[in-house]
C-alpha cells in the first residue's frame, strides 16, 4: 500500500495504471475509519484491479466549526486497517492543495434533491460534498466510486453529480453497517459517552417498528408516533423524522404504487448528531 499526498503524484500514478486497462476503484472518507468504510473496501478489491482511498477531512461541509474542530482524526490506525484490508493506494491531501489556497465551496443545483432533510438543516453541506467530491473525481478518475447507504440523501446527490458533470464513473451504494445492537456505524459514535451508547441503538429500533407499522399506519401517524417516542427519550433529541421517497427525496404524504420510500431521521445526543435511515 502506498501512501500518497500530493494531487500531482496522485493523478499521474492512476492515469499510467489506468492507460495499462486497470480499473480504479475509488472510496472517498474523512478518515475515523469502521468497519463499514472496511467493506467499501473489501467490494471495490472484489470488483476492481486497483483501490484508492481518500483520507480527508472536508472543511467546506461543516455548517459548524464545532464539528469540524471536534471531528475525529485516527490516521495511524486507518492507515492500518487499510494495509490489512488490501487496500493498493491512499491520498490524504492537504486542504490547501486541494483548494488552491481558496477554501470555499463552488455552488450546486441537485434537481431539488440538495434542498430536502439535511439540506434544511446544515446550510451548504452539499455544495461542500459537491466540491470535495468533484475533486476527487477529476483527480483520481476512477472507473466506480463507493459510498455507504447510511449517508442515502448523499448518495443521490452524487449520483446526480456525476450525470451533470457528465462523467464515466459508476456510483454503487452499500449497504449501511451496524453494531450488533443496531446502531449504525459512525465516525461520531466514538464522541458518544458511555451513556450515550447505551442510549444510541434506540434510533434503529424506532426506524425498525415505523418499518413495522407501514402495512397499517399512515404515513401522518407514523411521523406523528415517532415524534411521540422521542419526547419520551430523556437524552435523545429528534432533530427530524421524514418518510420520502427515495429517487426525490421529496417528502411523502401517502403511498402510491411503483414508488419507493425510505425512512431518514436526525437524532442529537447532546452536541453530537446521529443519523440512520431505512427501506421501506
Amino acid at each position: 500500500m502506498k501512501v500518497i499526498s500530493e494531487i500531482r503524484e496522485i493523478s499521474n500514478t492512476l492515469s499510467r495504471l489506468k492507460s495499462s486497462n486497470n480499473t480504479i476503484g475509488l472510496i472517498p472518507t474523512m478518515g475515523a475509519l469502521h468497519k463499514g468504510h472496511i467493506s467499501l473496501v473489501e467490494k471495490s478489491i472484489a470488483e476492481n484491479d486497483i483501490t484508492v482511498v481518500s483520507i480527508f477531512v472536508n472543511p467546506t461541509q461543516f455548517d459548524k466549526q464545532e464539528d469540524l474542530t471536534n471531528y475525529p482524526i485516527t490516521i495511524e490506525k486507518d492507515l492500518e486497517l487499510l494495509e490489512k484490508s488490501g487496500c493498493d493506494f491512499v491520498f490524504t491531501p492537504k486542504a490547501n492543495e486541494i483548494y488552491d489556497n481558496n477554501i470555499s465551496s463552488q455552488k450546486f443545483l441537485f434537481d431539488g434533491l440538495e434542498q430536502q432533510m439535511e439540506g434544511k438543516h446544515r446550510a451548504g453541506h452539499f455544495d461542500g460534498v459537491g466540491t470535495i467530491v468533484k475533486k476527487f473525481f477529476l483527480i483520481t478518475m476512477p472507473n466506480i466510486a463507493y459510498f455507504g447507504e447510511k449517508d442515502f440523501q448523499q448518495l443521490q446527490i452524487i449520483k446526480k453529480l456525476v450525470e451533470l458533470e457528465k462523467l464515466d464513473i459508476k456510483i454503487i451504494g452499500c449497504p449501511i453497517h451496524r453494531e450488533e445492537d443496531g446502531l449504525a456505524m459512525s465516525s461520531r459514535n466514538t464522541r458518544l459517552t458511555d451513556q450515550q451508547r447505551k442510549d444510541a441503538p434506540f434510533i434503529y429500533k424506532t426506524l425498525k417498528e415505523a418499518q413495522n407499522k407501514i402495512a397499517k399506519h399512515s404515513f401522518t401517524e407514523i411521523n406523528s408516533w415517532v415524534s411521540e417516542q422521542f419526547k419520551k427519550h430523556k437524552t435523545l433529541n429528534l432533530e427530524y423524522f421524514e418518510i420520502a421517497e427515495e429517487d426525490t427525496l421529496k417528502t411523502a404524504i401517502k403511498r402510491e404504487n411503483n414508488k419507493k420510500y425510505r425512512a431518514f431521521i436526525a437524532v442529537f445526543a447532546d452536541k453530537i448528531r446521529l443519523i440512520d435511515n431505512i427501506s421501506l
